[in-house]
């Protein structure tokens, strides 16, 4: 599982657009959850981490892998 620190999110429009961002990454076989309070992310799959940084950040959010 990919942790990912997500700043900027500011409503469910934010978490729905953030979830679909990481659902269309190469190798993400499920996005467990998307909570705008804390601001993280849960994907499950073989995803680059890299690629999922770059997917939330291309949507206008910032974003971090969490270890």
């Amino acid at each position: 599982m990919i942790t990912l620190e997500i700043r900027g999110m500011t409503c469910g429009h934010c978490v729905h657009a953030v979830t679909e961002a990481l659902r269309a990454v190469p190798g993400v076989e499920k996005v467990l959850e998307v909570k705008l309070n804390p601001g993280e992310a849960w994907v499950q799959g073989t995803a680059d981490p890299a690629a999922l940084v770059k997917a939330v950040e291309t949507e206008g959010y910032k974003a971090s892998v969490r270890s």
